[in-house]
């Protein structure tokens, strides 16, 4: 059934779910309050990097049912279901700003038609739909929380074949309304009251930083028994019960929903009475990990960062995005620049950066350097040529955080190499 459908908010989700949703073929209207936004997007003009996306967004442009106006009034005057997709920022107590998220509501309060139903996307604290139906302040339109489950690099196939799709409500009406969106997916339906589909957001998001934290961890023993860490994880992940996803060691987790979602899940414990200490040693193991990048750096220059010029490729928190927040490729640059080095990056999808010197391409970054630090996993970066890698580096030392370059192919070129676990 085709409905109308209004997104508030065009960031990475709401930019995301707003052309899914007309490529599963709704009359989508996604609002923001930048018109210059607006009038780039109208054009089919992204401001972010998502694989796939820009090609939908074009395709629905084209096809009419997908349109971007200004303000959330004007998108929300005439639709049957309304996406909350603004930010919610982060204090420094790891409770989420809900200022954005209410000051939404408030604006489509008024022009919402009878029987709409307002949908949380946003990653929220539980309770949120709570919040917004006060907001509201309409016994005629109900509150459902929708949480996402986009992976950056990959959002719109996840969107278009999600693993599930939560719905929490207390009104089964709605709830069945929202599940009707996404029929023509395959994903599993899970209908629940609205502070469990809060839940099953922040949880997820825990346990997978927790794998990976955990996986880092067996990388600091197999290095320090002399295991081969991909063997370990390749033994433990045919395990079903713990699968092999999330178990590749690297430099941290980081990104936009990783940070904040365990910082709120651990605050949230704490406001219910629970000391959540399994969870804040996941984010020590992280931050360890970074400090052990910076310390392999160290041992590849001889001791003493002050002075040591230091290539890195990558730059972005993982492949496949241009997004920079929380990433653990900029934590360990500047923790290599606070330590007095010169680091020249290269990253496929950022061409500057305010505190670090980025270069146009892998091969330049690496001239006269003492050490290549490999950061993020983007797959080009395991096809370049490692003899003209050692050509252009003053040292030939390599650090590989992500394990992604063939150690084999890099010893026998003749580089000191370092990887994680190995």
């Amino acid at each position: 059934m085709r409905s109308r459908i209004a997104i508030i908010g065009t960031g990475y989700v709401g930019l995301t779910t707003g052309a899914c949703f007309a490529h599963l073929g709704h009359d989508v209207v996604c609002a923001d309050i930048d018109p210059r936004r607006i009038e780039r997007l109208s054009q089919g003009i992204l401001p972010i990097f998502e694989p796939g996306l820009q090609e939908i967004v074009e395709a629905e442009i084209e096809s009419g049912r997908l349109r971007f106006v200004v303000g959330a009034a004007e998108a929300a005057k005439d639709c049957e279901f309304a996406y909350l997709c603004v930010q919610t920022p982060q204090g420094q107590d790891g409770a989420a700003d809900l200022t954005f998220l209410q000051a939404a509501a408030a604006e489509i309060a008024h022009v919402l038609p009878a029987h709409a139903v307002v949908v949380n996307k946003s990653t929220v604290p539980v309770g949120s739909t709570k919040v917004v139906e006060r907001v509201l302040n309409r016994h005629d339109v109900s509150v459902v929380s929708n949480p996402e489950f986009l992976r950056e690099g990959s959002a719109v196939s996840d969107f278009l074949k999600p693993d599930r799709v939560v719905i929490g409500s207390d009104d089964p009406s709605a709830a069945a309304r929202v599940s009707d969106l996404y029929s023509a997916t395959s994903g599993h339906i899970i209908v629940t009251d609205p502070a469990s589909a809060e839940t099953i957001k922040y949880a997820a998001n825990a346990f997978l930083a927790t794998k990976i934290s955990f996986v880092n961890a067996v990388a600091a023993v197999c290095e320090a028994v002399g295991a081969d860490v991909n063997d370990v994880v390749l033994g433990i992940g045919y395990d079903k019960r713990i699968g092999h996803e999330f178990l590749r060691p690297g430099p941290g987790w980081g990104g936009s929903c990783f940070p904040k979602d365990t910082r709120a899940m651990m605050k949230i414990a704490e406001d219910a009475g629970y000391d959540f200490n399994l969870l804040k040693g996941v984010v020590v193991v992280n931050d360890e990990q970074r400090e052990r990048m910076v310390a392999k750096v160290e041992r590849a220059v001889g001791g003493e960062l002050k002075g040591a010029v230091v290539a890195a490729w990558g730059l972005t928190f993982k492949a496949n995005t241009d997004d920079l927040r929380e990433s653990p490729a900029i934590a360990v640059i500047s923790e290599l620049l606070a330590k007095g080095a010169i680091v020249r990056a290269y990253d496929p999808q950022v061409s500057s950066h305010p505190a670090i010197d980025v270069g146009s391409d892998p091969y330049d970054v690496c001239d006269g350097a003492d050490a290549l630090i490999v950061l993020t996993e983007w797959d080009q970066f395991r096809w370049l040529d490692l003899d003209e890698v050692k050509r252009r580096l003053g040292r030939a030392n390599i650090v590989d955080t992500r394990n992604l370059l063939d150690r084999s192919a890099a010893i026998r070129a003749g580089f000191t190499y370092q990887g994680v676990g190995r």
